[in-house]
């Protein structure tokens, strides 16, 4: 379990489901799923919500995230098509930030989140 100190609230520009990846929607105050290893991820949804309705991001600190491949603790994070984290493999590539738990593909894991481009 984590308790993560950031967290801020946004209006989903479409339907997000819980511990995925988002980013920036259309304006400052939206957000949609992460998709691709080179989207701008900002955070992690905390329960999800759907389109038009507010939902909390985590913006920094422990979070927690579905895995969308083999991680291994340590692994620094991006993104897949469902905004689950996979490990980065290609330099370049957008992070969530890195994983503190190993886990497979749908276990929920905990990450520091620290986005940046690697």
């Amino acid at each position: 379990m984590v308790n993560p100190d950031c967290i801020k609230s946004f209006v989903a520009g479409a339907d997000i489901p819980a511990n995925r990846a988002v980013k920036f929607g259309t304006d400052d105050n939206t957000v949609i799923l992460a998709t691709a290893a080179t989207d701008s991820i900002i955070g992690i949804s905390d329960i999800g919500g759907l389109s038009g309705q507010r939902l909390d991001v985590i913006l920094a600190d422990l979070g927690e995230i579905s895995y969308g491949g083999t991680v291994t603790r340590g692994d620094l994070l991006t993104v897949n098509a469902t905004g689950q984290a996979i490990t980065r493999t290609v330099a370049g590539s957008r992070v969530i930030g890195f994983a503190v738990v190993s886990g497979v593909v749908g276990d929920i894991g905990s990450v520091f989140i620290s986005p940046s481009q690697y």
